[in-house]
This record gives structure tokens, C-alpha cells and sequence, in this order.
């Protein structure tokens, strides 16, 4: 077996007298090979690499040693003797572990570790006093040594995709840190004494298992506060309070049930993202945050504002808000009607909920079955809104058939539905379709019927492929296809799906993004994070779709 190593004479660059020195010429200025200084950056990325010599220390003046994207199982004890190190890249390998050595670099300012397989880090880790910026993004951590507090020139700390169940309190005696990344771990708390640092900015707890948000005393500068795909039920009014400087607050698919009030303080907010909770009422008083310029509500059943509203943008929605403070001033304590989206009705029909709101909701009840008597009472009237998410359903009630000729909204997600039954491609006035965490592998080339489809939700399921039916269906306006194993792509096809604005495929199986995908112009919203494709990288996926579109066309072979 061929093994990839650094050649010897790379090692030896700063001894070794140049060949050409042994030959009689004369030497122009730029050749003088005896006033050249030491090798100071060395960078080995992309190669194959299985191990770094011992001989690295033979280059003390480095400053820069990028061995990124190789395969490397372990590091060379020899790097603690390189002190004037200051950048260290050895992302993308294979490493279990870091040598105790490397807690020497007294003078590193930059260590990037994400995309190894360390389940553990040296205690010491707290001599690295000047590190700035720290990657241990998607590696095996399952805890970090206390000794993280001792890092107070830290501005950076990136702890993304690994298995921590907590974060020591310790970690708030970082006093530079300004941004901070706890995506996609088992949180289910934060030390209550993160609220104490001072200089935080951007904070990511997107995809943990928080059941409530921390309060922020002391988080004057926070601007950016992720807490997605978690498990807040509680909004409150002390969690917001001191977040004076905040411009981004992203709470979407949550449990919250409420908005309180005070979210009229955050005065620099610019976008809100609670989609996907279970809040049935806003505070009008949202409609007068002066920099608000985006606001996602879908997917919560909200009881004032109407579907066609939500779909109108925020501008008109703030608008709405703003033209409904006046009658909240004027019927203050009035309750709005209460619907079957929030409550329990008391009997197991609520048959206000069929009549006045059109709607048909069987949800939450853990059943395996939909009950003969909803359909029963249904009668003639023209039920426009199916809502049978979050129960056991194996397969889809073939009594929805029933309803073809009104319903154009079924919900159906949160249950363990493995296929799309001939029934629901009957329902041809249906313009939403939401079928998330079910286990649906594929859909029936009889879904091509629903030709007003617009929204389709097919996340967190079990597609390997992209349901090539959806290049049939021209009226869609978002496929949601995040977290499943989608591997490849038909952007030729994607292309003729001229009303399509929103692709969300994060987290999927995605080796490559096809560079024609950039031609599909009518793409308002792309998104592929999470992925293992190398190419677009993440700084170009971090400015946005019409970036991202851009760099793939840029990339099309002429």
C-alpha cells in the first residue's frame, strides 16, 4: 500500500544549501539563496496525507501550517516546539485525538479542528491564551474541560455538530467571545451564567432539546439569537427584555404558544422567524418595530389573521397588525372566538370549526385511526382545511376523499405515514400539502394530478431520491425536502418549474451541487446547508441564494 508523506527535503528547506549553489554561476538578486529567510507559511491542504513527520519542528519560524483535507490520524508531538505558530488549520482529517504538545503554542491565534473524530480534548487546552478563534465543529465531543474559561482572547467558538448534553459555566469567564455556535447538539439547558458575557453577539442553539430559552441580563451587544428546531414552549417576557441591540431572532419550529407583549421592545429587530410553533395570538403592537422587515409566521394556528394574509409578505402583515391596535384599544378584554386549532372543543366534534372556519382537525391525539363520526360530520358542508397532524396514522384516511371537491389545505404531518395513497391525488383543488416527519421514501406518480399544488412540506422524512414527480407538478411555489438523504438533483428539470421560489434541501445527502442549478432564476430562496458537498463552500452559501445561484453559473463548462 502506497503511503502519502511529506517529502524530506520540504522538511529540510531552512538547511539545505540549494542545488544550484553547488554549480559555478552567478546569482541575480532574486536567487540569492543565502539571504532568504526561514519557510514562515507552509500549506499541505488537499493532498492525501496519512502522517506529518516529526522533522515539522525543523521549521520553527512558521507561522501558518495548513494541512486541512487530508487524511491524517494524528499529529507529530514536534508541533509544541513550532512557538511562533499563530494559524493552525488541520480540519477535514481523520483525527482522534490532539497531542498534550500542542497546548504549548503560547503564540496561536487561529485553530481550526472541525470535520475530525475527537470524542475528547486535552485538559490543558486553556494555555492556548491568545487563541481567537476555535473550530471544533462536527467532531465526537461529548464534554469540554473546564479549563476553556482561561481563554478570554477568544472571539470565536464554534462547537457545532457534536454530542454535548451541556456547556460548563465556566465557559462565561470568556469575556472577548462574540460569537458563539452550539448548533445540532443534546442541549437541554444553557448555564444560566452565559447571560453574563458582555460582548456577545451571535449566539446558535439551533437544533438542540432546550425546553426554554435563558434570561440575558448582561447581553447588551447580543444582536443574533438562533434557537430553532428545539423544544421552547415558553416565550417570556424576561428573555427578551435586555436584548436591546437584537436584529435577528429566530424561534422557528418550536412549541411556543405565546407572544408576550414585550417583543415591542426589541426596537432593532429586523427579522422574526417563529414559523412553525403553536401560537394562536400576536401582540398587535408587533406591527410598530420600526426595522422589522421580515416575519415568518406560517405553520402556527393563529386565529386572527387568515392564510392569504400570511402569504401577502411582511409589509402588508405589519400593516394588518398595525390597523388592528386601534380596536384592541377600544375592546380591550375581548377574547377572540376560540377555534378547535387551540382548543379542545368539548365534545369530540367542534362542529363551529366545520361550519364557520371550513376547517376539519383531528390532531394531537396519539391515534392510529381518524375517527368515522369526523367525516360523518362533515355532511355537505365544505370543509376547505384538514388538520390530522400529530397522531399514529400509518396510512392516509381513505375517507379524505370525501372532502375533493373543498379541501385545498391538508395537514398530515408528525405521524408514520410510509405512503401517499390514490385517494389524496384525488383532491385536485389542493394548494398545500404538509406530509413532514412521516416515513415516506416516495410519492406516487398520480400525485401529477394536484395540478394547483403550491407548497409542499416533505421534511424529515426518508427520500434517497428527489420525488421526480414534483418536476411535474408546474404550480409549486416551495418544496420543503430538508432532512432526508436526497442525493442528487435534475436541475435541467428544476429549471421548467418556472413558479418555483423556495428549495429547501438542508441536510440531505448532496455530494455535488450541479452547476446548471444556477440558471433556475426564479429562485428566491436556496437552501442547501448541511450537506457534504465541498463545492459551493460556506462562505458563499452564508450571502445568500442569489450569491450562491451566481457562483454556480459562474461554474457551467462552456
Amino acid at each position: 500500500m502506497f503511503v502519502y508523506v511529506v517529502p524530506q527535503h520540504v522538511w529540510r528547506i531552512n538547511l539545505d544549501t540549494p542545488e544550484e549553489a553547488h554549480q559555478n554561476l552567478s546569482f541575480g538578486a532574486a536567487d540569492r539563496w543565502w539571504e532568504q529567510t526561514d519557510l514562515t507559511k507552509l500549506i499541505l491542504a488537499s493532498n492525501k496525507l496519512q502522517c506529518l513527520s516529526e522533522d515539522v519542528k525543523l521549521l520553527p519560524a512558521l507561522t501558518v501550517l495548513d494541512v486541512h483535507d487530508n487524511q491524517l490520524t494524528s499529529l507529530p508531538s514536534a508541533l509544541g516546539e513550532l512557538e511562533n505558530l499563530q494559524k493552525l488549520d488541520v480540519s477535514h482529517n481523520k483525527l482522534k485525538s490532539i497531542p498534550e504538545e500542542l497546548m504549548q503554542l503560547s503564540h496561536l491565534k487561529s485553530l481550526l479542528l472541525h470535520h475530525n473524530e475527537l470524542s475528547h480534548l486535552p485538559d490543558g487546552f486553556g494555555q492556548l491564551v491568545n487563541l481567537e478563534e476555535l473550530d471544533l465543529s462536527n467532531n465526537h465531543l461529548t464534554d469540554i474541560p473546564t479549563s476553556f474559561a482561561l481563554l478570554i482572547n477568544l472571539v470565536r467558538l464554534n462547537l457545532a455538530c457534536n454530542q454535548l448534553k451541556n456547556l460548563p459555566a465556566d465557559i462565561s469567564a470568556m469575556k472577548s467571545l462574540r460569537q458563539l455556535d452550539c448548533t445540532k447538539n443534546y442541549l437541554e439547558t444553557v448555564p444560566s451564567k452565559l447571560a453574563t458575557m458582555a460582548s456577545l453577539e451571535q449566539l446558535y442553539l439551533r437544533k438542540n432539546k432546550l425546553r426554554s430559552l435563558p434570561e440575558f441580563p448582561s447581553c447588551k451587544l447580543l444582536k443574533e439569537l438562533h434557537a430553532g428546531e428545539n423544544q421552547i414552549e415558553i416565550l417570556n417576557a424576561e428573555n427578551l427584555k435586555h436584548l436591546n441591540s437584537l436584529s435577528v431572532l429566530e424561534l422557528r419550529d418550536n412549541k411556543i404558544k405565546s407572544v408576550p407583549d414585550e417583543i415591542t421592545l426589541l426596537q432593532k429587530l429586523e427579522r422574526l422567524d417563529l414559523a412553525n410553533n403553536d401560537i394562536s395570538r400576536l401582540p398587535y403592537t408587533l406591527g410598530n418595530l420600526p426595522q422589522l422587515k421580515f416575519l415568518a409566521l406560517e405553520g402556527n394556528p393563529l386565529r386572527t389573521i387568515r392564510r392569504d394574509l400570511l402569504q401577502k409578505g411582511t409589509q402588508e402583515l405589519l400593516k394588518y397588525l398595525r390597523s388592528k391596535i386601534q380596536d384592541d384599544v377600544t375592546r380591550p378584554n375581548e377574547e377572540p372566538p376560540v377555534t378547535a386549532m387551540t382548543l379542545p372543543s368539548e365534545s369530540r366534534i367542534n362542529m363551529h370549526a366545520i361550519t364557520s372556519l371550513k376547517l376539519l382537525e383531528y390532531s394531537e391525539k396519539q391515534t392510529a385511526v381518524i375517527p368515522d363520526e369526523m367525516f360523518n360530520a362533515v355532511r355537505s358542508n365544505p370543509v376547505t382545511t384538514v388538520n390530522f397532524s400529530k397522531n399514529q396514522l400509518n396510512e392516509i384516511p381513505p375517507r379524505i376523499v370525501e372532502l375533493k371537491d373543498s379541501v385545498c389545505d391538508v395537514n398530515l404531518g408528525f405521524n408514520k405515514i410510509s405512503s401517499i395513497s390514490l385517494e389524496l391525488c384525488m383532491l385536485h383543488k389542493l394548494t398545500h400539502l404538509d406530509i413532514r416527519n412521516n416515513v415516506l421514501t416516495s410519492l406516487p406518480e398520480e400525485m401529477e394530478a394536484l395540478t394547483r399544488l403550491q407548497i409542499i412540506n416533505l421534511s424529515f422524512n426518508r427520500f434517497k431520491a428527489f420525488p421526480s414527480v414534483l418536476y411535474r407538478i408546474l404550480a409549486l411555489e416551495t418544496i420543503l425536502l430538508s432532512n432526508n438523504q436526497v442525493g442528487s438533483i435534475d436541475p435541467l428539470q428544476l429549471k421548467k418549474m418556472d413558479k418555483l421560489g423556495t428549495l429547501d434541501l438542508q441536510n440531505n445527502d448532496l455530494l455535488q451541487v450541479p452547476p446548471e442549478l444556477g440558471n433556475c432564476e426564479t429562485l428566491r430562496t436556496l437552501l442547501l446547508e448541511g450537506n457534504p458537498f465541498r463545492t459551493p463552500r460556506a462562505a458563499i452559501l452564508a450571502k445568500g441564494t442569489a450569491a450562491v445561484l451566481e457562483y454556480l453559473r459562474s461554474r457551467i463548462p462552456t
